[in-house]
């Protein structure tokens, strides 16, 4: 496997554009209780320069996504009694929608329940998956619910960006999290076989992001370990602003392992800019996305 240690440069803005020259995201789940969630994939996604972010969930979290993300289309999804999505009846609600999305963000705050809602969560995802026809990225929840229902090793999903924290790779590979901890690159790399069962087509093959201490993306072919970050990162909602950040990426048009690797690079990034400021004891996720702009510029000084 080659092991790649450049970075790929941040998508050009010509003076002319407009935001539709720079996707439309759409952001699945934010049950109630979990709306912050969706809000952090959302704030994080407009920071990173996606044109437009919609961000669907179960109606009863709708005034709360609204009101974290004002500046984020809001779509309210049925819901159970449970304050989840209901994953069938927002399936017939989603996909007669008339929206143009380019991207899919699917799992952050989500939930789990029983079995039906398993299957028919993973269902709605692939559902969207197919109808959007762009890269989705899974995470969190999406993940959990994708191991549960046992569909590993279905048919591929084409273009599909994974970002499991071990626990969720452990999950997603059926053993232990200090077995993906012994070998992260060999974990990383089982899950890209996994997801393409064998098939070489680009777009059948998963970009798998293993976070944690020197978080690592794989195509199977390429693999970028990441330099940046501190123990401030490892906190609630981390993981949903990289998220949004690789979902606006993929939305500019990036190719999705450069997406990943620039995204993973500069959340890290963010991170040593806040724990600087802060602390790395003190450090919250929407500090994160407080000292994005900052590290983009950085990462724009190094492009030119």
């Amino acid at each position: 496997m080659e092991h790649v240690t450049q970075l790929p440069p941040l998508p050009d803005r010509a003076a002319d554009s407009h935001k539709g020259d720079f996707g439309h995201l759409l952001a699945v789940g934010g049950a109630l209780g979990m709306s912050g969630a969706l809000g952090l994939v959302g704030r994080a996604a407009g920071r990173c320069g996606a044109g437009l972010v919609s961000l669907a969930c179960p109606q009863p979290s709708q005034p709360i996504v609204a009101t974290l993300v004002p500046e984020a289309l809001t779509i309210p999804l049925p819901a159970r009694a449970d304050g989840r999505i209901d994953p069938d009846r927002a399936a017939d609600f989603l996909l007669r929608s008339p929206g143009k999305w380019t991207v899919l963000a699917a799992g952050p705050g989500w939930g789990q329940a029983d079995d039906p809602f398993t299957d028919s969560s993973v269902a709605l995802m692939e559902r969207l998956a197919s109808q959007i026809g762009g890269p989705t990225v899974i995470d969190a929840d999406g993940l959990n619910l994708l191991a549960a229902s046992g569909r590993v090793n279905a048919d591929p999903w084409p273009r599909l960006v994974l970002t499991p924290h071990p626990g969720e790779m452990a999950r997603l590979l059926g053993t232990s999290t200090k077995k993906v901890q012994s070998d992260r690159e060999a974990a990383a790399a089982e899950a890209v076989a996994r997801f393409a069962r064998g098939r070489s087509e680009p777009e059948d093959v998963p970009v798998i992001v293993l976070k944690g201490h020197r978080t690592i993306v794989t195509d199977g072919r390429r693999c970028y370990v990441n330099a940046t970050g501190n123990s401030g990162m490892a906190t609630g909602g981390s993981g949903d602003v990289l998220t949004g950040m690789i979902a606006a990426l993929l939305a500019q048009g990036m190719e999705r392992f450069d997406a990943a690797v620039l995204g993973v690079h500069l959340h890290g990034l963010a991170g040593d800019l806040a724990a600087e400021d802060l602390g790395p004891r003190s450090l919250i996720a929407p500090d994160l996305i407080d000292h994005l702009p900052a590290a983009m510029r950085r990462a724009e000084q190094h492009k030119t």
